[in-house]
């Protein structure tokens, strides 16, 4: 009998094989703001476990392990499941791993640094390729650098943490998130957000963006700024510096 919960609820279960705890926690952060389940593993040996406790839909594999290596872990998960699909991991100088990955049975890879939208995006695609259907009515899942919004349960995460927000708060997130990287005006923000032209109340927004920031970056690096007589834009941390 298998000891990982929940893996035959009908979820898409996603195996994430790293031994990096941050970007292992990242990833699982995406992987669940996507509406999957994720199953994390720091090594080869732990990942081929997992892998036949909770049969994964998914695998995202680091091609460099501390243990077994990558490939010969993707080859041992082929072994077991010839249509598994298996997005690679790689760093930017591990010309190798790609060479010797995909004809071992990666269908994908990205190159280390990625963004965690890239990532989902590839998933996403794998999986309509081997022929799972998703839920019906999932809602919409917003994601930029590190924050992630699901539109269907209203969650909200920066990272790993979980971000609680009002009503109000979580409409202004999504409609920034909506247009990343574009600098709204206070009326339209007004417009989409409140439903109101722009009659002086310009404060509104102004107190909402701050609490906004109170959650969203605290403690971290900003994702919300102020465009002088402009606006505000919200984009990924290190895509302001």
């Amino acid at each position: 009998m298998s000891d990982v919960p929940g893996t035959r609820d009908g979820t898409v279960r996603v195996l994430i094989v790293d031994d990096e705890p941050e970007l292992t926690e990242l990833l699982s952060a995406a992987v669940t703001g996507a509406g999957w389940r994720s199953f994390p593993a720091a090594d080869g040996r732990s990942a081929l476990r997992i892998a036949r406790d909770c049969a994964p839909h998914l695998v995202v594999l680091d091609g460099m392990l501390p243990d077994v290596d990558g490939v010969e872990v993707l080859r041992r998960l082929r072994g077991e499941n010839a249509r598994l699909p298996v997005l690679m991991l790689t760093a930017r100088d591990a010309l190798e791993h790609r060479i010797d990955g995909l004809p071992a049975g990666a269908d994908d890879y990205v190159t280390k640094p990625f963004s965690l939208e890239e990532v989902v995006l590839r998933l996403r695609a794998l999986l309509r390729r081997a022929g799972h259907a998703e839920p019906a009515g999932r809602g919409t899942v917003r994601m930029l650098g590190d924050l992630v919004l699901a539109e269907d349960t209203r969650e909200v995460r920066r990272g790993t943490t979980p971000v609680t927000l009002t009503a109000k708060e979580f409409d202004l997130l999504s409609f920034l998130m909506t247009h990343p990287h574009q600098v709204l005006s206070k009326a339209q923000i007004l417009d989409h957000v409140w439903n109101a032209s722009f009659d002086g109340e310009g404060n509104l927004v102004e107190v909402y963006i701050h609490g906004l920031r109170a959650k969203i970056d605290k403690g971290r690096s900003p994702m919300i700024r102020t465009v002088r007589g402009a606006g505000y834009a919200i984009r990924a941390a290190d895509k302001w510096t």
